[in-house]
């Protein structure tokens, strides 16, 4: 069987594949309800750590639970070294990822609406997704939690790409000649990604992609939890964190039931009811809104003018669960007017969209670019000032075949390399700027002493030499996304690899 699964930030949900349709799967939870998907959760019990539904029921019993589990991946800092506080514990941020998705491999065979398919026809192939803004650790974090899960997981697409496909396969006849691109706004639980998407049948190329790492439905849900406490007087804090998070479903929830029509919510706030008036809500996230509309005006032109042009795009495609807020199709059909359509499955579309790239006979191709620049900071003027070398622009092509690798050759001016990397959003001025993720420094030896003896590079003196090794950096980026960075003494055969954000280092050393 093929799968599409799209981990989220508060669910998680999977699609399948089944002759030419692809259905959403149902989980049935402990009251044998069932639900289209598995709410990202961890506990941690006196049992050890438990998920999903389980999670839930451990809450209320006063167990820690971590909430949002994806929030902790999209910190730019995270690697395979994170830990994240489930109440007083810290646990690996990789093994509770990896507790989780296997969780939700056993639910797929034991509780799931295709658990007795399943028996005769096992998982074989399976597409996930991320943000299209991660970066490479993020990406890397992903796919080995899947892996330790017990995923065989052939493809890893961007989220906004993957629900590109979803609109496709349902509105095939949208796309002209004329207008042939497609912007996918993307708002779920706790990022916001948008892509910008020329379609011709079947084939996809994402022309530019930009995201914002933390702006979801998360932030709705505080943003009324803190604007009831407020009207009831109450402050946050004095919840408790237990009370909070109460709170916080109970927003959720309110939130998702809200109609175009609605003019009230209620929740309760310390054994208090507290009437939340709609538009004092629409108000308080209406800036929420906006800068995510802000944020496209890398893939729309004039939008950042004030005068979009649409005269090449056929719309725009409204999916992930926090798009469901009657809010956000308002706020953009006010800017963007009759182009802009929700899919009729937002917290789906992107799974859809999944389990239609892992049909092999569906026959979608994709072609697409990082959203995301990539390059290492040089000495320059003999140590004067620093100059950043960009390896990979945000605008570098992906296939789904073939790997992206640049190579530098140079003569060392010193005994000792410093190699500061860097991920970035934008550049500016020949310097990367926006949303950055630095690296840990690579200290790599110019030297056949310093190759030979492995002394502790960090406290050696950095100085001009006259050996001058030849030196070659080769940078690869995979159909993932993700970088690997070799580089490799060509006088001597010593070579570092490294994985960034992995915390990884292969060293050969010379013969």
């Amino acid at each position: 069987m093929h799968l599409g699964i799209d981990f989220g930030t508060t669910r998680t949900v999977v699609a399948y594949s089944d002759r030419g349709n692809f259905p959403v799967v149902a989980f049935t939870d402990e009251a044998g309800d069932a639900h289209e998907y598995l709410p990202a959760q961890v506990a941690l019990t006196d049992d050890g750590l438990v998920c999903g539904f389980a999670a839930r029921g451990a809450r209320e019993q006063g167990f820690p639970v971590l909430r949002s589990i994806k929030r902790a991946l999209a910190s730019p800092a995270a690697n395979v070294a994170t830990r994240v506080s489930i109440g007083d514990a810290k646990v690996r941020l990789l093994d509770v990822l990896a507790t989780y998705l296997a969780h939700v491999h056993s639910s797929l065979l034991e509780s799931s609406t295709i658990a007795q398919l399943l028996q005769d026809d096992p998982i074989t192939r399976v597409v996930v997704a991320v943000p299209a803004h991660a970066n490479s650790a993020q990406r890397f974090l992903t796919l080995e939690a899947f892996r330790l899960a017990g995923f065989p997981v052939t493809a890893m697409m961007n989220e906004p790409s993957a629900a590109g496909f979803e609109y496709t396969h349902r509105l095939s006849r949208t796309p002209s000649a004329r207008r042939s691109r497609l912007v996918v706004y993307d708002m779920g639980g706790g990022t916001f990604d948008a892509s910008l998407v020329a379609i011709n049948d079947r084939s996809h190329s994402v022309l530019g992609s930009v995201g914002i790492n933390r702006l979801g439905g998360d932030d709705f849900d505080m943003a009324l939890a803190d604007l009831a406490c407020e009207l009831v007087g109450v402050g946050s804090d004095n919840l408790g964190l237990d009370g909070y998070f109460e709170l916080l479903d109970e927003a959720q929830a309110v939130k998702e039931g809200l109609s175009p029509q609605s003019r009230r919510m209620v929740l309760e706030v310390s054994d208090r009811s507290v009437t939340v008036p709609v538009p004092t809500f629409y108000d308080r996230v209406t800036p929420l809104v906006e800068q995510s509309i802000q944020a496209m005006g890398p893939l729309v032109a004039g939008l950042d003018e004030g005068e979009p042009d649409l005269s090449e795009i056929a719309g725009f495609y409204l999916v992930g669960g926090a798009s469901v807020l009657p809010l956000v199709p308002r706020l953009l059909r006010e800017r963007f007017g009759r182009r802009v359509y929700r899919s009729p499955y937002p917290a789906a579309s992107t799974a859809i969209g999944l389990a239609i790239a892992a049909d092999p006979e569906s026959g979608y191709t994709l072609s697409d670019r990082l959203s995301r620049g990539f390059g290492v900071f040089r000495e320059a003027d003999e140590g004067q000032r620093l100059h950043f070398d960009s390896i990979f622009n945000r605008d570098q092509q992906l296939e789904t075949d073939t790997e992206v690798r640049v190579e530098r050759r140079y003569r060392a001016a010193h005994n000792i390399g410093w190699y500061r990397f860097a991920e970035y959003a934008d550049m500016v001025d020949g310097q990367p700027a926006g949303d950055i993720v630095p690296y840990e420094d690579v200290i790599v030896p110019f030297t056949s002493e310093l190759q030979a003896n492995g002394v502790d590079l960090g406290s050696v003196e950095v100085v001009r030499t006259g050996e001058a090794h030849w030196i070659e950096e080769s940078y690869l980026i995979d159909r993932h996304g993700i970088v690997k960075v070799t580089i490799s003494d060509l006088d001597t055969g010593y070579r570092q690899t490294h994985q960034l954000g992995v915390n990884h280092e292969q060293v050969v050393q010379p013969e």
